[in-house]
């Protein structure tokens, strides 16, 4: 059974940067989609970024330009550097694994999709 464990969320200030690392214990597909989803306090979870086996990547239209999904496939690593946080990217961060027919982070309905699911990391962004 796939685990996979994040860590790297805190607290800080608006203007301010964190990375998020999720850890895999492997990967279920043989071509895969990983994923950062985010839910703050009240709201549905949505979809942050997403990068495929091949390196393609996709992100919310809210996080482009400042957020950047990467992985390393050496450590079964995924990662979410995150810059120039606001207030509203507040919320729990989760890392998903799914098939690497995913390719859109935006679509509805899309986190369904996705089988293996980590429990989350905290981020908060307040002055």
């Amino acid at each position: 059974q796939v685990q996979l464990v994040e860590s790297g969320g805190g607290s800080v200030q608006p203007g301010g940067s964190l990375r998020l690392s999720c850890a895999a214990s492997e990967l279920m597909y043989s071509t895969y989609c990983l994923a950062w989803f985010r839910q703050a306090p009240g709201k549905e979870r949505e979809g942050v970024a997403l990068v495929i086996d091949d390196g393609t990547t996709d992100y919310a239209d809210s996080v482009k330009g400042r957020f950047i999904i990467s992985r390393d496939n050496a450590k079964n690593t995924l990662y979410l550097q995150m810059n120039n946080l606001q207030p509203n990217d507040t919320g729990m961060y989760y890392c998903a694994e799914g098939p690497g027919s995913i390719t859109d982070i935006q679509r509805p309905g899309v986190s369904r999709r996705f089988s293996s699911w980590g429990r989350g990391t905290q981020v908060t962004v307040s002055s």
